[in-house]
Formats: structure tokens, sequence, C-alpha cells
């Protein structure tokens, strides 16, 4: 699915309730939604409470709504905007064409006007500080936060922002007294099935109440426009009712422990809402608060989680580990010695199970501290030392050969070139690339389940580089049946390095 069509599924809920331009008011949202467990920061807090007694059955809904919603807030945000800015939010649609017929309300594309945001929060201390999304309040002008239903709108500042997990921090200006903070619990430990309850400001709906249970955990959506982001994506999924203004209400648990902050639903599907884990937000609060930004660690590696098939091809002992697709030249990994084909099974001493524990680790991890990565590679255990990065904010021509059916090529389902300079052009391939391309893939076929498409480039077959169809003909001609191929393979719409691995029929 490409990224219009995913903006087009997913909405942030708590994009703009409505806009106002020549008098006019621009209802309902703009239909675009983009995606570490420590004490509360600052002010007095509210006491943890006890243990919950082991349900037997229904909760009691209204005393935890009695106890969670004095503490969240409705949201609401203006922003001196133009026509063209707002397409960023509905990028297939003009806005004013949709609500107002074309060329209408703003025909010049150019006078500002004022669009208004309507998002949740809550309060994690006494003190005024309150968590919310970041794309609550990215861009805002001016920031307004309602407690109760009968008080006044009061004035709040932003204090931090970490788009990467999609957190903000804003400060409620004022002497007081606030509510107590919401006590924010552990996401690890959620469990599929467990009753939850959202608390927002949906549709400008103030103090909404909607309950549900975890529906499923670790969801990654691909809703950041920020590759780098991607990464950090981890959404609680749940069914409890999440609309437009949502957006950064808690999600909470029995006990009344936030568990994660409403963040996106899909709005192809029916009680499909998803959360930011509370621990993400744990993890950076307290940077938030001193420097208004989070300092990640990074390696500049791109790692996958290991299947049975990564498994057999790089002769590994297990599953376990972080399998590494691609290094960039230059960066933290590469001066460690990591190459691509690595699997990273321990850092620091701690074993890596899956990606997100090594992404989490060396996220965590300040740059210029050193960590230990122990790797598999050519089936045998080794330990390198890699100097942390700071993570970032937010590539001759050849003779044309097309293969033929009844082909070891063609039998895995390709066609394929040597690279010369018109499928250079057509593929955007540059001139730094040595590799036979991709021109077609045959429905169904080994390549097509393993996602190989026309413009991709084949760098190497197993360990062997490739530099015409020939040297990709012969290095599989030996292959049996049944038997993996390891395939290193370039695409040059995302400048994007990964293996395939494909069995051969």
């Amino acid at each position: 699915m490409d990224q219009s069509r995913r903006q087009r599924v997913f909405s942030l809920s708590a994009v703009a309730v409505g806009a106002t331009v020549l008098g006019m008011v621009l209802a309902g949202g703009l239909g675009l939604t983009p995606h570490s467990s420590a004490a509360r920061e600052g002010g007095a807090t509210a006491p943890a409470p006890a243990a919950a007694p082991i349900v037997t059955g229904l909760p009691d809904f209204a005393t935890l709504a009695d106890r969670v919603t004095p503490s969240v807030v409705s949201v609401y945000t203006e922003e001196s905007s133009k026509q063209q800015d707002i397409r960023r939010y509905h990028q297939n649609m003009d806005p004013f064409e949709f609500f107002f017929g074309p060329n209408q309300g703003n025909p010049d594309g150019m006078r500002p006007f004022r669009r208004k945001g309507a998002g949740s929060g809550f309060f994690i201390s006494n003190d005024g500080l309150i968590l919310t999304n970041n794309h609550v309040v990215e861009d805002a002008d001016k920031i307004n936060v309602r407690v109760s239903d009968n008080s006044d709108l009061m004035t709040a500042k932003v204090v931090g922002r970490d788009p990467a997990t999609d957190i903000a921090l804003i400060r409620v200006e004022g002497k007081g007294p606030f509510p107590p903070g919401l006590p924010l619990g552990d996401s690890d430990t959620l469990r599929v099935g467990e009753w939850v309850m959202a608390v927002g400001n949906p549709l400008a709906m103030e103090h909404t109440v909607t309950v549900g249970v975890v529906s499923a955990k670790n969801r990654t959506l691909g809703l950041s426009a920020d590759r780098n982001a991607l990464a950090f994506e981890n959404f609680i999924q749940t069914d409890a009712a999440i609309n437009l203004g949502n957006s950064g209400g808690p999600l909470v648990n029995v006990r009344g422990e936030v568990v994660g902050m409403n963040t996106a639903i899909n709005a192809a599907g029916q009680n499909l809402g998803f959360a930011v884990p509370i621990n993400a937000a744990k993890a950076v609060i307290p940077q938030l608060k001193a420097t208004g930004k989070v300092v990640r660690g990074y390696l500049n590696v791109v790692v996958t989680n290991i299947d049975q098939k990564t498994q057999e091809a790089f002769n590994l002992p297990s599953r376990d580990g972080a399998l590494v697709q691609s290094v960039t030249k230059g960066g933290p990994g590469d001066k460690a010695g990591l190459k691509e084909g690595d699997a990273i099974v321990s850092v620091a001493g701690t074993p890596v199970k899956e990606t997100r524990q090594l992404i989490d680790r060396v996220s965590a991890t300040p740059p210029g501290q050193k960590l230990d990565l122990d790797i598999y590679r050519n089936g045998k255990r080794q330990t390198l030392t890699v100097t942390v990065g700071e993570r970032p904010g937010g590539e001759g021509e050849g003779s044309t050969q097309s293969e033929k059916a009844d082909t070891p090529v063609s039998r895995l389902g390709l066609e394929i070139e040597d690279l010369n300079a018109r499928n250079r052009r057509q593929f955007d391939v540059s001139k730094e690339i040595e590799g036979v391309v991709v021109t077609d893939v045959t429905d169904m076929s080994p390549a097509d389940d393993a996602g190989l498409r026309p413009g991709d480039v084949v760098l190497r077959v197993n360990n062997q580089d490739i530099a015409s169809g020939r040297d990709f003909s012969d290095a599989i001609a030996s292959v049996r049946s049944g038997a993996l191929i390891k395939l290193y393979v370039y695409r040059a719409q995302l400048d994007q390095r990964r293996f395939v691995i494909l069995r051969v029929p």
C-alpha cells in the first residue's frame, strides 16, 4: 500500500475538528492520521493505587471514570495557515473544494486563515504538566485547554515534542491548583483481551468515555512520513471506540493506570483504534522536560526479524536476533565492522530476541557511549564494539540480456536485464550501482511472493557479486530444487538495500 493510500485509510484522531474562513466554519476532521518505565517527573503526583483484586465480573467502569476523567483535558489549537499548507493533511483533495466546491472560500489560496483543531491530553503531575500527542500541538500558534466541562479555557505552552513517537509535553499557564496527575502503568505487562477505557474529546464532545479490550500489541502501521521514525512504531490496538479528537487522551486499565495514549484510527474498519504504549512516553518524558527534545543513539543500519528461512539460509542457531539488511557507509555500525548479513544476537550482554529490543536498547544509549554487540557471521559468533552515534531528527553499461522461459531465472519468476543507460533512466538507478535489474515479475511466483518488483537491482546472489545477467544465471544454475537463495537487492525508489530470500521451485 503506497503512502497516500495509507494516509487515506489511517486517520490521526486529533486532526482539526474545524477551520474558520471568512466567517464560514470548515466542520469535521481533515481525514489524516500520521505514528520503558520511569517515575513521573516534577510536581506532586497522585498516590499509586493499591493493586486491584482479581476481577471475576465486569469492572466498575462508573467508578473508574470518576477517578480518571477529572485529570483529562480537552486541547484546542489554532494555527494561521494558507490553503496550500492544509493540503499536507489531505493531499489528494482540496478541502475547500470538498466543503464549498471548486475555487470557493479562498480562491487565491494565498490569504491566511485560522485553522482550528481539537484533541485531548491528561495531567501527569499537579503542577500543570500535560501529556498529549505531538500531532495535536505541532505547528500550533495558540494552545488552550479545558479541564472540566464548566471551566474556562486556559492557555498552555509546549514544553517539548518528539515526532518520532508522536509524544508532546505541554504545561498549563497559571497558578492552579490543577488536578492530580494520572498514575502511569506498565504497558509491557498488558495482555491481549484485557479491559481498557479510553477518555478524551472526540469531535469536541468533551470527557467522553468508551470501553473495550486490548485487541493486539506491537502493531506497526507505517504512518510516519519519516523513514527513520518508522522503527519506533509499536502501537497497542484496542476496540474501545476512538474518534477524531481522542488523540492524546489516556487509555487506562481497570486500576486507573494509564497504559497508552490514544493516537490513531483505521477509518476503513470498525473499532480499530491504536494507542502509543505509555512506556514509550515514560522513556522520553525526562528529556522532553529537560531539553524540549529527545536525543537517541543509533547504529545507522537496517535490521529485520529472523524467520525460519532466514535462519536456515544464514546458518543461524535460532531465530533470536536481528538480521542486518544494510549498513550505511561511514555510520557507527560501519565503523564498528558490521556487515550486511550479520545477525545481532546480544547488545551489552543482553540477549536480543527481535529487532525492537535492539532498537530500544541502542536508542536509549547516549551518543558517544560504547556498546558490545555479539553477532553471528558465516555461522561463527564474534563480538564487535560500536560507538553509538546520534540519530538524526526526523547510488558501466552492459549488453541487454532477457532471460527466457524454462531457465533457472524464469523458474524464480524473474525477467532481468544488464544495467544500461536506458533502464537506469527508466528505473532511476544511479551509475554507482552494479548488478542486474528486474524488468518483470511473474504473478504468484517465488519472486512475487518474496516481494521483488520491476526496478529492483540484484547486487549479489548468496555471497557472489553480480555484474551481469550471465553472472546471475551462473550463480543460481547449480542450486538444487527446494534450496534457499539469498539475493541482496537495491530498490532505487526507497534508496534501500535488503536481503530477499527465495526457495527454488
